[in-house]
């Protein structure tokens, strides 16, 4: 029996960590829109009002959505780069 060497991934290959931060980039970046035009929405969907009707909790949840829909992109903008190297021949 032969001893097997590791994988490596097929160049070009996106790993599950791309997928992951498109997707968590996405959803964040979704809240971010939705926290932005309707600001009260915690409020109505759970019927509490958590900052006393201040809207202090949505600009942190705006300011925090917008940080992690950033962050994932530059994760996941790393990802490709690093399945998509420059200089190599995109035809293969």
């Amino acid at each position: 029996m032969t001893p097997q060497c590791p994988r490596r991934p097929e160049p070009g290959a996106l790993s599950p960590r791309f997928w992951v931060e498109v997707v968590l980039g996405s959803l964040s970046g979704l809240l971010f829109v939705i926290t932005l035009v309707w600001r009260d929405w915690i409020e109505l969907l759970f019927d509490v009002e958590p900052d006393a009707g201040s809207g202090a909790l949505e600009w942190l949840i705006v300011a925090a959505t917008a940080l992690v829909a950033v962050v994932c992109a530059v994760g996941a903008r790393m990802e490709w780069h690093r399945a998509h190297p420059a200089g190599v021949d995109a035809s293969r």
